[in-house]
C-alpha cells in the first residue's frame, strides 16, 4: 500500500505528466469545459421552470416527478443509447450530464421561490408591484441562495460523472481511469479518481464560500422578515 501511494504521489507530481495533450492540465481544461458547459445549459432549461412553477405554484408536481425521473435515469445507460442513434460526439455525454444537472437546479429554485414568506410577497403586491416585479424584485433575491445551492450541488456532480466522456473515446479526467482499467495501471486509475475528487472538493469549497459571501445580507433579510421597498 505504502509503495502504491508513493507511486502515486511521483505520478501527480512529476512534470512530464503535466504537459503535452496526455497530460494533466490539459485532461484537466476539457473535463471543465464538458462539466461547466452542461451546467449553464442545464441551468439555461431549469432556472426557468423552476421560477415559473415556484412563482405560479402550477404544474409543481409534474415538474418535480419529470426531475426525479431524469435523475433515476443511468448516465452511462444514456451515453451509450445517444451514442448508438447519434453516433461518434460529444452529443451522448453532454445530454447524459445535463440530464443529470437539470433535477437539482430545478427542485432547489422550486424550493426556493416557496420557501419566500407570503406575507413578503403580498406586502410587495399591496405596494403596487407587478408580478413580475414581485417575481424579480422579491422573490428570486430571497430565494437565490437555496438556488445557488442546487446549481453547486449540480456542477459537483457533473464533475463527477463527467469521467463518462471517455467511455465513448473522448477527453477528460476519466480518460486516465478508463485507460489505466484498460492498461490494468492501478496508479494511473487512483490518479484519475484523485484528480476528479479534488476537483470536485475545490469547486464545492469555492462555491459555498462564494454563495456565503453573496447571500447573507439575504438571509438576514428572509430570517428578519423585512419587507420590499418599491422601485420606480
Amino acid at each position: 500500500m505504502y509503495e502504491l501511494f508513493k507511486n502515486l504521489g511521483t505520478w501527480l507530481v512529476s512534470g512530464d505528466q503535466w504537459t503535452g495533450p496526455d497530460g494533466i492540465a490539459h485532461r484537466l481544461a476539457e473535463h471543465l469545459q464538458y462539466s461547466l458547459l452542461a451546467t449553464l445549459v442545464a441551468a439555461a432549461i431549469a432556472l426557468p421552470v423552476g421560477l415559473l412553477i415556484g412563482h405560479t405554484g402550477r404544474g409543481a408536481f409534474l415538474a418535480i416527478n419529470l426531475a426525479s425521473f431524469g435523475r433515476a435515469l443511468p448516465t452511462v445507460g444514456l451515453v451509450v443509447l445517444v451514442f448508438l442513434a447519434s453516433g461518434l460526439s460529444m452529443w451522448p455525454v453532454y445530454i447524459a450530464l445535463v440530464a443529470l444537472a437539470v433535477p437539482a437546479i430545478v427542485t432547489n429554485t422550486y424550493a426556493g421561490m416557496t420557501a419566500v414568506d407570503p406575507d413578503v410577497k403580498d406586502a410587495a403586491r399591496g405596494q403596487g408591484m407587478r408580478w413580475h416585479q414581485v417575481l424579480f424584485q422579491v422573490e428570486l433575491p430571497l430565494a437565490l441562495p437555496l438556488i445557488m445551492t442546487g446549481l453547486r450541488l449540480a456542477l459537483i456532480q457533473v464533475v463527477a460523472t463527467a469521467t463518462i466522456a471517455a467511455y465513448v473515446s473522448f477527453g477528460g479526467l476519466g480518460r486516465y481511469v478508463f485507460d489505466g482499467l484498460a492498461q490494468r495501471d492501478l496508479v494511473q486509475v487512483l490518479g484519475g479518481a484523485v484528480l476528479v475528487a479534488a476537483v470536485a472538493v475545490v469547486l464545492d469549497l469555492a462555491l459555498s464560500a462564494l454563495q456565503r459571501f453573496l447571500f447573507l445580507p439575504h438571509s438576514r433579510l428572509r430570517s428578519s422578515g423585512g419587507t420590499p421597498t418599491r422601485t420606480s
